[in-house]
Formats: structure tokens, C-alpha cells, sequence
């Protein structure tokens, strides 16, 4: 079974830092896109995130954008997700999702984080930031 665990919950003051890891137990990682989501309850869960093993790519949305950094490290199976800058809007569960049919988090851009393509979650960690 393909199980996503990430970790890394945090509370912490605007304007802080955060690392979130998401760990996956599958022999073939490299095969799959791995993506960051959030939900804040009332709104509809955001993808904002996406990296991928075949061309090293990512991919991000505009609201985190030089904020946050997605990489990964295949040999540990594990993706990471630095958070720098935080906002109070950036509280939120967030989610990894794993898929084997995104080859290229560039080439398909916004597509890459659109949670329809996405098989595989985590249980979700929650990230709370206070102004």
C-alpha cells in the first residue's frame, strides 16, 4: 500500500520559517510527482506545489512563489517543503499527494497541482501562523 506521511506541524509567528517533510513508502518514488496542498475549512483545497523526478522540475503557484521551495530526495523517499516568510494567510492542513501521471511539474504548469491527477495522500499536518 502506498502511504504518504508528512510532518513538520508548526505554530509560529508571521514572518517565520517551516519545514515540512513528506516521507512515502513505495519502492518506485522516482516515478511519481509529488505536490503540496492546504485547505483552510470553508474553502476548497489549493494546490500550490508541485516537483517532479524525471526532469527535476517544479512547479509553483503565484501566493507562494519565492517563498516557499519544494525539492526532494529520492533516496530517502522524501519530499520537502520550506515555508520561509509565512503569512497568517498560509494557516491552513497541508497535504502531499503523490501521482504517476505528471511527468513534467513545468511543462504542465498549473496543471500539475490540480488534485483530480493525485492518487495517493497524507493525513495532512497543520500549519498555524499568528500575526
Amino acid at each position: 500500500e502506498f502511504q504518504l506521511v508528512e510532518s513538520g506541524v508548526g505554530l509560529l509567528q508571521a514572518g517565520g520559517s517551516l519545514r515540512l517533510s513528506c516521507a512515502a513508502s513505495v519502492f518506485t518514488f522516482d516515478d511519481f510527482a509529488i505536490a503540496w496542498f492546504r485547505h483552510v475549512p470553508g474553502k476548497e483545497r489549493e494546490g500550490f506545489s508541485c516537483i517532479t523526478s524525471s526532469d527535476g522540475s517544479t512547479y509553483y503557484k503565484d501566493s507562494v512563489q519565492g517563498r516557499f521551495t519544494i525539492s526532494r530526495d529520492n533516496a530517502k523517499n522524501t519530499v520537502y517543503l520550506q515555508m520561509n516568510s509565512l503569512k497568517p494567510e498560509d494557516t491552513a492542513v497541508y497535504y502531499c499527494a503523490a501521482s504517476n501521471r505528471i511527468t513534467s511539474a513545468r511543462a504542465m504548469g498549473v496543471l500539475s497541482i490540480i488534485t483530480g491527477w493525485y492518487d495517493a495522500w497524507g493525513q495532512g499536518t497543520q500549519v498555524t501562523v499568528y500575526s
